[in-house]
């Protein structure tokens, strides 16, 4: 398998999903995460939201999508972290996209950071973070 070819400023293609009831219902019953807010819209409300919400997991479980797709086995990820700014809204579609920010080589591969977000149709970062990955050589 050839080793994936990095510079920085290189965009990582977009994984995108459109999110609703059915979406987070099928991700809460993996994970026994059945809370209101992201089950029922008056739940919502009550919390102080426009209705019901994404699980915030499962935006961290589309940013893996991303990184993973774009690896495509040929390396894995070292270091993950991102921070929730906006809840996931019913009926949305959520984009999961990256870009490369620096590229060290090593002996056993080149170590890659990657700034990666979640964004909204508009743009708006739902959950900013970073990625660090091992690309084999």
């Amino acid at each position: 398998m050839t080793s994936l070819a990095v510079s920085v400023g290189d965009e990582i293609p977009a994984f995108e999903r459109l999110t609703g009831f059915a979406e987070w219902n099928r991700y809460a019953a993996v994970n026994e995460e059945f809370v209101p807010i992201h089950m029922d819209d008056e739940a919502g409300r009550a919390a102080g939201l426009t209705g019901a919400i994404g699980m915030g997991q499962l935006q961290v479980a589309y940013l893996h999508n991303l990184v993973r797709d774009w690896l495509d086995n040929r390396g894995r990820i070292l270091a993950f972290s991102c921070r929730f700014n906006s809840p996931n809204l019913k009926d949305q579609v959520v984009s999961a996209r990256g870009r490369v920010t620096a590229v060290t080589e090593r002996a056993d591969g080149v170590e890659a950071v990657l700034e990666i977000w979640t964004a909204d149709a508009a743009g708006n970062r739902l959950a900013p973070g970073t990625c660090t990955v091992l690309i084999d050589d």
